[in-house]
């Protein structure tokens, strides 16, 4: 089945729900763009994804990269959309206009990169890795460094990848043992080997930017003594062009579960040379400007997979043929059984819901980087820390969800490989577990921006919430979504008042928290697009409130039996 690309769902967010231009016209940065340019460039984003990614995502997948000596070959098809890809400047979105980019909103980004994900999960990490790599770079890195390294990662030509994980230390990045010494130049020599690093070998771009976190030899243990390291695949001479092959170099590929068409690199170094990014000792801190926007891009994976999967299996629903149905149609499409809708409206509940917590968070992390106005800002980094292990947890462990029922939908169909619903479970099962596992991301949300932050984030959250509520009808609706939010903040408040007395709380409780706070936000959204909907979606949003809010009961009362 074709991928159709959701462009009026999308804009539908875009201009009726958030009313993006309005939300950000007071931002200088953002002040020339308008829903009309919006709507085109989606437009366009969906042409991209269905003509060009989709159509090689399942031979990607068959194929798989290739490894040899050192050299990794992708799948037919892929360096040519690559160099498309490039070629219509899709990597440049939201990259700085002053190197070469665009310039353009997040929240729009989350919608074009959802459409990719969609198409093809494989091909969209290479752009998500680089995409990261040069808000680093843009972030931390001094004059010299952004006028060499960031045109040529905005545009494409050049590619970038994150080099944290050893073998030795997974989530636990304090015990890497990555060396650094100080070279006579001010370089520094960079000795050690990284795992399940994404994009680090391939041949789609001519040069790869590794971001690699390792030690300088007066390091403090742990992970207050990383440092940042810029190294290139290529070094680069003065003048821009390609010089000497660096030492960084790909000792194997992974052979995995999924992504298959995703180059996932053993990568070693001996001698290579880096160049410091950022203050010794504070790599760690300027890595988490890379890491919180891919564990926002990995999020919307498993919205691009879920919506994959719901369009193929609502197509499939209504043209295959199966049982007698109650009004006594015989043999009935599968979408007149109650069964069957009751799959398809939970995946559209988590779809539709998802969409719009990455759009909102976008639009906060619009704020954060590009807003003038300090107030603002504060509000923003703080939505944006709350909202990120959500979005990337819940996105993804309902993208999961979403994903076998789908392949449930096509019964013993979606087990065997013609149908494609088998790969869409493949592909987003490792999107629980990378850029930080989803156990990771709960235990940030309670004991980092809960409990850590003495619930100041939790009130942020709140009030932002309650006052945009407050400019709504009154209905039912709003009453249960005032009273969810209620019951939230009572919880979370005896969770902080317990966990002192029990540090064994937050490990306890930390996931169905999560999910439970992610319910609680998605039924606020539900209630936006509603209302914005003027009636067109009550049917959706009744299935919500009805069959998958009241999930939130049971996970209340999983946390309570902590208590």
């Amino acid at each position: 089945m074709q991928y159709q690309a959701p462009v009026d769902d999308m804009m539908f967010l875009v201009k009726d729900v958030f009313s993006l231009s309005q939300r950000l016209g007071d931002i200088a940065d953002f002040s020339d763009f308008d829903d009309e340019l919006y709507a085109a460039i989606l437009e366009e984003a969906g042409k991209f994804a269905t003509g060009v990614l989709q159509p090689i995502n399942r031979s990607g997948d068959e194929e798989g990269c290739q490894y040899d000596d050192g050299v990794v070959t992708t799948p037919k098809g892929f360096k040519e959309a690559y160099q498309a890809y490039v070629e219509g400047g899709w990597q440049s979105i939201t990259a700085d206009p002053n190197y070469g980019g665009q310039g353009l909103p997040k929240a729009l980004h989350v919608l074009i990169e959802e459409m990719f994900y969609s198409a093809n999960t494989s091909f969209c990490l290479y752009g998500s890795l680089t995409g990261g790599a040069t808000k680093l770079l843009e972030a931390h890195a001094d004059e010299a460094t952004k006028e060499k390294y960031l045109p040529n990662l905005i545009s494409g030509q050049w590619s970038g990848s994150m080099c944290l994980t050893e073998a030795h230390a997974g989530s636990d990045l304090g015990l890497l043992k990555t060396k650094a010494e100080p070279r006579d130049d001010g370089s520094y020599s960079l000795e050690g080997s990284k795992i399940f690093i994404t994009g680090g070998e391939h041949d789609m771009a001519e040069n790869i930017i590794h971001l690699v976190l390792a030690r300088l030899p007066d390091a403090p243990a742990g992970p207050k003594g990383i440092s940042l390291f810029l190294v290139p695949k290529f070094l680069v001479n003065d003048d821009g062009s390609l010089g000497d092959r660096n030492g960084i170099r790909c000792g194997s590929i992974e052979h995995k579960m999924g992504i298959k068409a995703s180059s996932t690199c053993v990568m070693n170094m001996d001698d290579a040379q880096g160049w410091l990014i950022g203050p010794p000792h504070r790599g760690l801190a300027c890595m988490f400007t890379m890491m919180n926007l891919e564990r926002l891009s990995i999020g919307i994976q498993g919205i691009g997979l879920g919506e994959m999967s719901f369009q193929q299996a609502d197509t499939y629903a209504r043209e295959r043929l199966q049982g007698k149905a109650s009004d006594g149609e015989a043999p009935a499409p599968l979408i007149k059984h109650g069964d069957v809708q009751r799959m398809l409206n939970t995946m559209e509940s988590f779809n539709k819901a998802g969409r719009a917590l990455a759009v909102w968070l976008g639009s906060y992390l619009d704020v954060a980087f590009h807003s003038k106005d300090k107030d603002a800002i504060k509000v923003a980094d703080i939505m944006s820390a709350w909202l990120t292990p959500i979005a990337k947890a819940y996105f993804t462990d309902a993208g999961y969800e979403t994903c076998t029922i789908g392949q449930q939908v096509f019964g013993g169909h979606g087990y065997v490989r013609e149908w494609g619903m088998e790969q869409h479970v493949r592909d987003c099962r490792i999107a629980q577990i990378y850029e930080g596992t989803n156990g990771i991301q709960a235990l940030d949300l309670v004991g980092r921006k809960l409990i850590g932050s003495k619930g100041e984030q939790l009130q942020v959250f709140l009030s932002e919430v309650n006052a945009d509520l407050d400019t709504m009808p009154d209905s039912a609706r709003k009453g249960q979504v005032a009273e969810h939010l209620k019951e939230l903040e009572v919880l979370s408040n005896s969770i902080m008042s317990q966990s002192a007395a029990n540090a064994d709380l937050p490990q306890l409780i930390a996931c169905d928290y999560l999910h439970y706070a992610a319910l609680v936000t998605y039924s606020y959204l539900w209630l936006k697009m509603e209302v914005a909907a003027g009636g067109e979606l009550d049917e959706k949003s009744d299935f919500f409130f009805k069959r998958v809010l009241p999930r939130t009961l049971g996970l209340k009362a999983s946390i309570e039996n902590e208590l």
